[in-house]
């Protein structure tokens, strides 16, 4: 253990000497009805191969292209989303290479004029956003290789951000806020594990203040492997560094079963790419179409994850819970609708059941979804975030204890009764009596003497026993605090 220290204290040392610059390059796939020059079905969902294709898709010689006006209004919605300045004039250009997925040998994308420029999200800078189509994909099995053109010319929207990421933890932060951010504007399910969204990050360490050679790890498809792949690269460079050598601009690839990344080939530069305009499609003035504008567009933006974090921690939420209820989507409506139920109360009361209700939400509700046993038709119901804070109100004034709400809100779930009618009915609701209560504390105290003992001896946990005890005689029905209360007047 000692040496395990030692060696992660070693590798934390060398690499604290560089200075770490990363910087991103996301592509999404757009949920748009159709593809992006063409009118065959954009449907990620089918399995059977080139089935969805057109000689468009196949690049016949003759095709032209028509662009696709849901996709230019989706990466525009984008761009609003990050505070980006939408292009006015914007083309498409024609980037040329040779792949075997590529039938055109060329693909069509933007280069010098992008539909976005500028703008943040999550406190990174954004360089751009350009729309551009999909290749297809090659296949290799036991039959020999073959490409299925179905994704060919899928839209793809490509953002790049600034070389301003200094930690693996900072890249993986920003692309789960972008997929969030691209869901819930409804423009791409943004599904890594399906190839709808891939990172690419580009990363470079230096000694000093200025940037050193950039390294592309390409086609990163979850959260986890963007966060290792970053790690490993940055303690790779370092040692080539730190033995005086010289690190190549190049694209490597991670493997995920070496949990290590490897050269593929040179990195390409843009005039390799030879852009030059899509003689085929024409120059786009975005303002002479109504819904692109920026005032259409924003005035039909939801409520954003960010602004969505912001509220829910202006009402106090602890982060985890405002995080929850931002990334799942069906219990932050649900707090939402119980908050709307809280305004109706007394001003006094309002800010303990609100952090009552996140509480219970994010722990309590969100386990009996994981388990199954809440179906989402009872979150949308109305009348149930009503009976939730019914409920809240119980434990609020102290007539049922955090034991028995588990136990009524678990009831609630399948009853449309009132959370005081479950409570009555089980024996939940909590006794106050001050006589009942204290002729209880007395029999459990003849009962357990030994713990009664040890708590006069000095063992002041004893009194949890004592309590827990309380609870159990009296069904869920006494009052905690009350117990603890009148043992210790007895128990000096």
């Amino acid at each position: 253990m000692c040496l395990g220290f030692i060696k992660n204290y070693v590798k934390m040392s060398c690499m604290s000497s560089y200075k770490t610059t990363i910087g991103l390059e996301i592509h999404a796939e757009l949920n748009t009805a159709s593809k992006m020059f063409c009118a065959c079905p954009n449907d990620s969902k089918e399995i059977r191969p080139n089935t969805n294709i057109c000689p468009i898709c196949l690049a016949h010689p003759g095709t032209l292209p028509v662009i696709n006006k849901e996709a230019v209004h989706k990466v525009l919605m984008v761009g609003c989303g990050i505070d980006g300045r939408l292009a006015k004039n914007t083309s498409f250009d024609r980037k040329n290479y040779f792949y075997p997925d590529l039938p055109k040998g060329f693909q069509i994308s933007q280069f010098p004029f992008p539909l976005v420029s500028g703008g943040s999200l999550a406190g990174v800078q954004i360089t751009r956003i350009h729309l551009e189509e999909d290749t297809a994909r090659s296949t290799h099995d036991r039959a020999g290789s073959g490409v299925d053109f179905n994704r060919s010319g899928t839209p793809l929207m490509e953002l790049v951000t600034e070389p301003v990421i200094h930690s693996a933890q900072e890249a993986g932060n920003f692309a789960r806020e972008l997929q969030l951010l691209l869901r819930y504007l409804g423009v791409s399910d943004a599904n890594m594990e399906k190839g709808q969204m891939r990172v690419e990050a580009n990363i470079s360490i230096s000694p000093t203040e200025q940037l050193g050679v950039k390294v592309e790890v390409k086609n990163l498809n979850s959260f986890r492997s963007v966060e290792r792949a970053i790690v490993h690269e940055i303690e790779r460079q370092a040692k080539v560094l730190d033995v005086g050598g010289v690190v190549s601009q190049e694209t490597r690839g991670w493997d995920e079963n070496k949990q290590e990344t490897f050269s593929q080939r040179e990195k390409e530069s843009a005039h390799e790419y030879r852009y030059f305009p899509e003689p085929d499609l024409p120059e786009i003035y975005t303002p002479n179409i109504s819904e692109w504008t920026l005032e259409s567009i924003k005035s039909k933006l939801p409520v954003l994850p960010a602004q969505r974090r912001a509220r829910y921690l202006e009402l106090g939420l602890k982060q985890d819970d405002a995080n929850m209820f931002v990334y799942n989507v069906m219990l932050g409506d649900f707090f939402d609708s119980v908050y709307k139920n809280v305004l109706e109360i007394a001003e006094d009361k309002r800010n303990n059941l609100c952090l009552l209700a996140s509480n219970y939400i994010a722990s309590d509700l969100a386990g009996l979804i994981e388990r199954g046993e809440l179906s989402t038709e009872w979150l949308v119901s109305v009348n149930n975030s009503k009976r939730f804070v019914a409920l809240m109100m119980l434990i609020g004034d102290k007539s049922l204890s955090s034991r028995g709400a588990k136990d009524v809100l678990a009831a609630m779930v399948s009853s449309d009764d009132e959370p005081v009618v479950i409570a009555s009915a089980r024996g939940l609701l909590q006794n106050n009596d001050n006589t009942a209560v204290l002729a209880l504390v007395e029999e459990v105290i003849a009962e357990q003497k030994a713990a009664v003992e040890e708590y006069k001896a000095g063992k002041v946990a004893s009194i949890q026993f004592l309590i827990g005890q309380g609870m159990k005689k009296s069904k869920g029905s006494g009052n905690p605090e009350k117990l603890k209360i009148i043992f210790e007047k007895l128990l000096v």
